[in-house]
């Protein structure tokens, strides 16, 4: 197996005393899409910035395709790029000078041209900045943060504000960039965006990596990885429903019942519904969604543990 292209091992960082990031590990694969979620405030883009070069470590190592962000800074820009949190450009600035402009900055940087027809921007490279749509100036950034022809793209928080189609479409894109050799790194708060593109995931929360998995196997480590909804043909006892094997709650609003559970709570409940001889109308088995499993490994009620296993 080759090296990881990106390795963090116990990055910390502090800020007025208190550790924003606190002891965050995690290795990122040549070609895949490694996905960050969190909370806001959890130290996403903290961790992130100290991959980029953008800030300093107070303990810890991180290294990019072999280098210290920090001590081969002038290296490191030259396999990875970047698209920011929070990022603008001077608004009477064309596509076109954009592009040429942060090409400039590499000795052997891509043809702009070809990168702007594949990321939809050929016939805007005379418009300004400020003229451009939410998707169009994302499409931009994901350019410049290509143009150096990178190892590796960062991208923090892309499709924060765009509308579904755009949202969509960026996420073509980006499978579009892992296909054509590019590790991405993706930072993200949409559970959606996160199961749909991401290999792996490393969920953060307050300062330190909860959980790492695949989008499968974080949903599969919850506590409810099967949703079951019903309407029974007769009341069934709350007794019968409490005794369901991996059970991890059951509600009832206008006699419909819904089940959070496994694939063993579906089995025991097909049982006991044939044992009573009770029918389950409109009955729906669906599987819990990454968004059902980051609820669950982020949640800081008392007596709550990351990652409680089904």
């Amino acid at each position: 197996m080759p090296p990881p292209i990106i390795e963090v091992r116990g990055l910390r960082k502090v800020y007025g005393g208190r550790a924003v990031v606190d002891g965050v590990s995690f290795a990122v694969e040549q070609g895949e899409i490694f996905g960050v979620l969190g909370p806001n405030g959890a130290g996403k883009t903290t961790t992130v910035e100290c991959v980029e070069g953008l800030r300093v470590p107070d303990a810890g190592t991180v290294r990019v395709t072999g280098l210290d962000p920090v001590a081969d800074h002038p290296r490191v820009t030259r396999v990875l790029g970047a698209q920011l949190q929070e990022s603008e450009l001077q608004p009477k600035l064309t596509v076109r000078e954009a592009l040429e402009l942060y090409a400039a900055f590499y000795a052997t940087p891509a043809d702009w041209r070809p990168l702007a027809e594949r990321l939809g921007l050929a016939d805007k490279s005379a418009t300004r900045f400020a003229k451009l749509s939410g998707g169009q100036k994302q499409r931009l950034f994901i350019a410049l943060a290509l143009i150096g022809n990178p190892r590796v793209v960062v991208l923090d928080e892309l499709t924060t504000g765009l509308d579904p189609r755009a949202r969509r479409d960026t996420w073509r894109l980006i499978e579009d960039v892992r296909d054509s050799g590019v590790t991405v790194l993706l930072v993200t708060h949409f559970m959606e965006e996160a199961q749909r593109l991401c290999d792996r995931i490393a969920v953060i929360d307050q300062g330190r990596v909860v959980a790492l998995d695949t989008p499968a196997g974080l949903i599969g480590r919850t506590a409810s990885s099967t949703v079951i909804s019903f309407t029974p043909s007769v009341p069934l006892a709350p007794a019968d429903l409490a005794a369901l094997p991996r059970l991890a709650s059951a509600t009832e609003k206008d006699g419909r019942i819904t089940l959070n559970g496994t694939d063993d709570t579906v089995d025991a409940l097909l049982t006991l519904l044939a044992r009573r001889h009770v029918t389950a109308h409109q009955l729906r088995v669906t599987d819990a969604t990454l968004d059902d499993a980051f609820l669950d490994l982020t949640d800081t009620r008392p007596g709550h543990h990351h990652g409680a296993p089904a």
